[in-house]
């Protein structure tokens, strides 16, 4: 079921064009994840989706409904990249106050205790940590019991382990029954959590798939070490389609190629009943796929 559904985006401040004809539909139960640098158009596209800001152009679907309708008040629930809360403002009193904004709110003590804050409850927003105040914007995404949860950047500026203990919390989302539109500018990130991905760069929607399609469409090589228990031909392997060149240094050879490189490898030389020892493989990534994609890489 298509619970979003965006065609022919388009969306400019003055003379700059934020959005360009962005396409894209998000499934009910998946992590769908927009990836793109800082700039692309990644939250100008997530804030037209929200109703918060109106587009030049296209449309927007959400629930089979306009996306400032007020009915969606109860279904779509979101974290702004820049959302922040007045620093004497308990966790307590934040989340008894959206609480009041919705006829059927989730109950806020169970959030708390869900996302780890029970212990925070009298603490001021000021004085939290950084994973600890994305943990209260994921409570307050949440208490309207939404069908949909928009979270934008939400690990910005948070450090490893933080940053981990939150993924967890946005699996934790999508095993809720929740659709989770994930906008985020970290590789690491969209490879782990996101069922499908939509690649925007310089507000164009350049690639959708899911990220090991990504990496599969965009053939980036991969490559396999391993010192063999007999010698070969480099024939024998330079012959299969998905590989591209072998190179030997020393006693190990290596081999570089697309596709499923290690199904084809090891197949011939079971064939010939040549042992692969000390196997390596170095698989390619969303990073490199994204390279392929746009010519340049993400700063993080």
């Amino acid at each position: 079921m298509t619970v979003i559904e965006v065609s022919n985006l388009s969306k400019r401040y003055g003379d700059t064009v934020a959005v360009r004809d962005v396409s894209l539909a998000v499934e009910a139960g998946e992590i769908f994840g927009i990836l793109g640098p800082n700039g692309a158009g990644k939250t100008t596209t997530v804030e037209c989706v929200a109703g918060l800001r109106t587009p030049d152009s296209g449309t927007i679907s959400v629930l089979g409904r306009a996306p400032r309708d007020p009915a969606l008040r109860t279904e779509v629930g979101v974290q702004l990249q820049d959302g922040q809360l007045q620093e004497k403002l308990t966790v307590r009193e934040a989340l008894e106050l959206y609480s009041a904004f919705y006829p059927n709110p989730a109950d806020w003590r169970v959030l708390a205790g869900d996302l780890g804050l029970e212990a925070k409850l009298r603490t001021s927003y000021g004085k939290l940590s950084g994973g600890q105040k994305q943990r209260l914007s994921i409570a307050l995404a949440l208490i309207g019991n939404p069908r949909i949860a928009i979270l934008d950047e939400l690990t910005t500026g948070l450090d490893p382990q933080a940053r981990r203990d939150t993924w967890d919390l946005i699996e934790s989302i999508r095993d809720r029954g929740v659709t989770v539109v994930l906008v985020t500018h970290f590789m690491e990130e969209a490879e782990r959590l996101c069922d499908r991905l939509a690649v925007i760069d310089k507000g164009l929607v350049i690639a959708l798939d899911t990220p090991a399609g990504l990496v599969e469409g965009t053939a980036v090589e991969q490559t396999i070490r391993f010192r063999p228990s007999a010698p070969f031909d480099d024939a024998l392997l330079t012959s299969l389609p998905e590989v591209r060149k072998v190179r030997r240094q020393g006693s190990r050879v290596e081999v570089v190629g697309t596709g499923n490189l290690l199904h084809a490898v090891s197949s011939v030389l079971a064939v010939h009943q040549i042992v692969a020892a000390d196997l390596r493989v170095e698989q390619a990534s969303l990073d490199d796929a994204f390279v392929r994609l746009t010519g340049h890489e993400i700063q993080e």
